[in-house]
């Protein structure tokens, strides 16, 4: 006798079926979502380590202006000293001027020329005397332009008195004295 089989063969396979692509889908669902989760935690880990890297250039930039800030007080007080040891300079050079323009003056200043005042103010010397004639005021103009330490000699003014002898006449005239600055020597 042949063999029938009357049970619902095809139901039944249709059901294999059916489990058999749940089954696959769950594996592909599980891979998928494995698949995304590794995906994630790997950006996320590439994320927290640029985070990471942010945070540390963020507290290295703090550390550089702490150390900025710290090298401008260092450059402002660097040209405060700069400045001091300039004025200490300049007054070390100027600090025997009285004497070198008192020993100057007797060397420029001629027979037939008499000093009555001598006033320095900053680097400008004026002096105010007698002379008996031009000719001495233009060889004392003359020995002041090669002087090492005068420059810029100008005569303001050369006055006679007819009340006065007729051999002296009054003059004025300013002279520059080299190496001195303006401001640093208004004190001496």
């Amino acid at each position: 006798m042949a063999y029938i089989n009357l049970l619902p063969w095809r139901e039944a396979a249709e059901k294999a079926k059916q489990r058999q692509f749940f089954t696959v889908l769950t594996a592909i669902a599980l891979i998928s979502f494995a698949a995304v989760f590794i995906v994630s935690q790997f950006y996320q880990a590439r994320i927290d380590g640029q985070n990471s890297r942010n945070q540390f250039l963020k507290n290295e930039i703090t550390v550089l202006d702490g150390r900025i800030a710290h090298i401008k007080t260092l450059n402002e007080k660097k040209s405060d000293l700069q400045k001091r040891i300039s004025v200490v300079e300049q007054l070390q050079r100027s600090r025997n001027v009285g004497t070198q323009v008192l020993d100057e003056i007797a060397k420029i200043i001629p027979t037939g020329i008499y000093l009555t005042t001598m006033d320095k103010q900053g680097n400008t010397l004026e002096l105010v005397g007698k002379s008996e004639s031009n000719n001495h005021l233009a060889n004392m103009i003359r020995a002041i332009e090669r002087s090492d330490l005068f420059t810029d000699a100008e005569l303001e003014s050369i006055t006679s008195d007819d009340a006065e002898s007729k051999l002296l006449s009054d003059f004025k005239m300013r002279v520059r004295i080299k190496g001195i600055e303006n401001a640093s020597a208004g004190g001496n």
